[in-house]
């Protein structure tokens, strides 16, 4: 270079200015966005992460975990030991954020509609329905929870334990004379959606409830898949099952319009609405989404919490001795034959506290997805407006500084109040779970038919997770084979009326928003 002559360095410069010039702009922007970034993080803490590509970022890993029988939450975890507990993301094109933290959770959970709302990714959104409790505006919301609150009320929840506790009684009874192992998801995905069913729309004929059921099953899977309409895709499949459950519906709801069919049921009460004023009824979009959010709800995560129970009594025989005598108690002091009534459910604090540990170490709904609406600070890191932000819930579970041992299954942990926004299996907040009340009286009459009336053998004991499931279930099914129990054999042992908790009451930072539930 210091042989060239003036002239032949202009014409160099010349016939290369292009690169020349990209390179001039790449120096001043890497040296400005550094400036920046120390700037930055001179303010406030960096949360580590990696982004990946635009769009893609880290798409394919989450997929990758999901479609594992380790699950969907190995993505979460792999990133804590690189990053630490705070680390962001980018999935199907938006940055996440995963909160570690109780005070994370409060932070958003106090500050839904206000600085958060719900941030689902694109296919749980097509999915769930635009009209959905999920998706609409809070005036809106408040309003659809409102009118959705009926099947949840105390008079709607002792009608649907009686019929539940019918079910149970007569399907289990069934299964120990058949005296062959069956998957206990199966058995209870089938009766949660049924007894569901039933109370919501009064289907009890078996051909029309498997149609619904395995609907409602393709839409499930579809919630995280990706959002491609391509025949023969899990996303295809559900969205093409939401458009053939919206048309069942629909044709439901005219009949009943027309007087051709009526039940004493959730659809006919919100029919009945017809000519009141808008805000106190539910149009048919509205109408439609919900019952289909509320079955699929009904049929998943309940579901999967009553078969992890079995799972976790099965291996910690003294839980699983302590239950079976407080349940065989209860069901001494009843007349034989007599239904189960939610005054007996308030009388098992030990079975409410197997339920509690059950949620805390199964966690059906793994992390909360929020989406900031503003620019805002959580302990000290700083989120940007658009970033998603998603509580999890299973890491609060499994800190070892809010649990003791936080791997071992141990219920009577719960003898203590819990550090508010360390126990969250329903949210928290004006999003808490609308059907806290029906899962918690759901578990606990399943348990109690279960422990006072059998005893039961695991058939399979392989740990491996379900794959492409966005909720953790056993491969297995937990496939059990049951043996009934001569309960005149066995000692009683009396319940304490001073340890009796209020089962259907709202506990810890649930309690705010009983009343709506």
């Amino acid at each position: 270079m210091s042989g060239l002559s003036k002239e032949e360095l202009l014409l160099l410069a010349q016939n290369h200015y292009g690169i020349i010039l990209v390179a001039v702009i790449c120096i001043v922007l890497t040296c400005f966005l550094l400036k920046g970034a120390r700037r930055v993080s001179s303010n406030k803490p960096h949360i580590p992460g990696r982004l990946g590509l635009p769009f893609l970022g880290e798409t394919f890993s989450l997929m990758s975990a999901t479609n594992s029988t380790k699950g969907c939450y190995e993505f979460v975890r792999l990133r804590r030991l690189w990053y630490g507990k705070w680390f962001k993301t980018r999935i199907f094109g938006q940055i996440h954020v995963f909160i570690p933290s109780t005070d994370g959770a409060r932070t958003i959970f106090t500050n839904d509609f206000v600085n958060f709302n719900m941030g689902f990714v694109k296919s749980m959104a097509d999915a769930t329905g635009e009209r959905s409790l999920f998706h609409v505006p809070h005036e809106t919301h408040k309003r659809i929870r409102r009118l959705l609150s009926d099947p949840f009320s105390m008079n709607s929840l002792s009608k649907f334990l009686k019929n539940f506790d019918k079910m149970l009684c007569e399907r289990l009874q069934k299964l120990e004379e058949a005296g062959k192992s069956f998957k206990l998801l199966h058995f209870s995905m089938k009766i949660t959606f049924d007894a569901m069913c039933d109370m919501l729309i009064s289907v009890t004929e078996d051909s029309l409830l498997r149609q619904i059921e395995k609907d409602c099953t393709d839409v499930s899977n579809a919630m995280l898949s990706f959002p491609m309409m391509i025949p023969g895709t899990r996303y295809y499949k559900g969205i093409k099952a939401r458009q053939r459950l919206m048309e069942t519906l629909r044709e439901m709801i005219a009949r009943r319009r027309t007087g051709k069919e009526s039940s004493e049921d959730f659809l006919q009460s919100m029919l009945q609405r017809d000519s009141y004023p808008p805000d106190e009824k539910l149009n048919d979009s509205e109408l439609m989404d919900n019952l289909v959010i509320l079955l699929i709800a009904g049929q998943t995560t309940t579901s999967a919490a009553m078969m992890w129970s079995v799972k976790f009594l099965d291996d910690n025989k003294e839980a699983q001795d302590r239950l079976r005598e407080e349940q065989i108690s209860i069901a001494r002091n009843k007349p034989e034959g007599a239904s189960l009534t939610l005054e007996d459910l308030n009388r098992m604090p030990y079975g409410l506290k197997v339920m509690k540990e059950t949620l805390r170490m199964s966690n059906v709904l793994l992390w909360y997805p929020r989406v900031a609406l503003n620019d805002c600070t959580i302990e000290g890191f700083e989120i940007k407006k658009g970033w998603h932000v998603n509580v999890d819930a299973t890491c609060i579970h499994y800190n070892p500084d809010l649990y003791k041992d936080p791997q071992q299954f141990n219920p009577s942990r719960f003898d203590e109040m819990q550090k508010p926004y360390s126990f969250i299996p329903f949210g928290s907040g004006p999003r808490t779970c609308l059907g806290i009340n029906m899962a918690r009286v759901t578990m606990l009459a399943f348990l109690h038919r279960l422990t006072s009336g059998y005893k039961w053998t695991v058939d399979d004991l392989d740990p491996s997770l379900e794959k492409k499931m966005h909720m953790p279930r056993l491969k297995s099914g937990c496939p059990i084979t049951l043996e009934a129990i001569n309960n005149s054999k066995l000692e009683s042992s009396s319940v304490k009326d001073s340890a009796v908790p209020a089962m259907l009451e709202g506990h810890g930072s649930e309690k705010k928003y009983a009343s709506e539930i």
